[in-house]
């Protein structure tokens, strides 16, 4: 069957099943690899992806769901959040083994554009479905507050 995806602003047409995961459909049909696959039953977020700006596990998302809406990956994440994000991360030497972190920074991007203040317990609340086998759950929170802060003209808070 085919189906009409709009993914990262570029529409594509895509001949799949449709119970196929939306995170195959990305990797190998369309070649964006920095979806990763953690556990494929929706338990890791390492799959995350934004559809119409909302965090969703790809591995589990059948094609036939996605429908008319709009799919961003970690490969076209933009704009100041997605920024203050990237260099928080790099500031807090977050990534360890880097498996967890396009699935981390999604959630965490998505976090930001809802509130753009999070207190820990929000933090603590939108990241509970990013296990981090590395366990830098503590850099993770501060790199968020640490963005957020930037974002909110507050850096270095």
């Amino acid at each position: 069957m085919t189906f009409a995806l709009s993914v990262n602003g570029r529409a594509h047409r895509v001949e799949d099943d449709g119970d196929t995961p939306l995170l195959w459909v990305l990797r190998d049909t369309l070649g964006l690899v920095g979806t990763k696959y953690g556990c494929g039953a929706a338990q890791c977020g390492a799959c995350t992806v934004h559809l119409d700006g909302k965090p969703v596990r790809s591995c589990s998302l059948p094609l036939e769901a996605v429908g008319a809406a709009r799919i961003t990956t970690i490969e076209a994440i933009s704009g100041p959040q997605a920024d203050a994000l990237r260099n928080a991360w790099v500031a807090r030497d977050v990534p360890q083994c880097g498996f967890c972190q396009s699935g981390q920074i999604m959630s965490a991007l998505a976090l930001l554009r809802t509130i753009p203040a999070p207190s820990d317990a929000d933090i603590d609340q939108a990241m509970s479905g990013n296990i981090c086998r590395c366990a830098t759950y503590n850099r993770i929170r501060a790199a968020i507050h640490d963005a957020a802060a930037r974002e909110n003209g507050s850096a270095g808070a």
